[in-house]
């Protein structure tokens, strides 16, 4: 089922609407993308910018570009530590004030994502969604969406897909507003940032939803 309220919006609104935005808070937040890209290579080190390739729209992989917030520290096999143990008190900050993200902005001003829409996941996920969860790739992914603002990540994946799937077939230009004022919002009360089963900043791995 595809999306019918916000056709004319979705097809020709939505993009051009993003990439004047983000070109904009680019523009703006450049002093502080400044200053978090110095503090993380003094703090951190390098390199400044995590990429990652993620699905994008139609599951076509884009590499999406984030902050870094952990180390590279490794046991003496060399191996990675654990994440618990990458991740600074300043990482924390990072990922509690949503600073991480900004360098999506890049990613919405080339066309890989939208301001709005379903956050962009890991890529090994793709051949564990069901048939309805897979509609979540009908539209561009998001620097935040509907989920992100009804749970982030203290709800159940099943859940956070739903709501995923219900933006895709909803998406309209109040709604859109509505969304980035939430997140506003939601950043500023910190909400929904740790997990309620692992009491952590990132959701649980993903190993498919039990059909019943």
């Amino acid at each position: 089922m595809k999306n019918s309220k916000g056709g004319i919006y979705s097809k020709y609104f939505k993009r051009p609407m993003d990439f004047i935005l983000s070109l904009i808070a680019i523009i703006v937040l450049s002093p502080v993308l400044l200053i978090v890209a110095i503090l993380v290579r003094t703090r951190l080190g390098s390199p400044v910018i995590f990429k990652q390739e993620r699905p994008g729209l139609n599951e076509m992989v884009f590499t999406m570009y984030k902050f870094r917030t952990m180390t590279d520290e490794r046991d003496k096999l060399g191996v990675l530590l654990p994440d618990g143990i990458r991740l600074t008190k300043f990482g924390r900050f990072l990922r509690n004030s949503s600073l991480d993200e900004l360098p999506e902005l890049f990613n919405i001003l080339k066309g890989d994502m939208s301001i709005v829409g379903p956050r962009p996941l890991l890529v090994k996920y793709l051949q564990l969604y069901n048939e309805e969860q897979k509609h979540r790739h009908d539209a561009k992914p998001g620097l935040t969406g509907y989920s992100q603002v009804y749970g982030r990540n203290s709800i159940t994946w099943e859940k956070r897909f739903k709501l995923d799937v219900f933006y895709i077939r909803n998406i309209t230009f109040f709604g859109d507003l509505i969304i980035i004022y939430k997140t506003i919002n939601t950043v500023l009360k910190k909400e929904g940032i740790d997990n309620k089963e692992t009491k952590k900043y990132t959701m649980m791995e993903f190993s498919g939803t039990k059909e019943e």
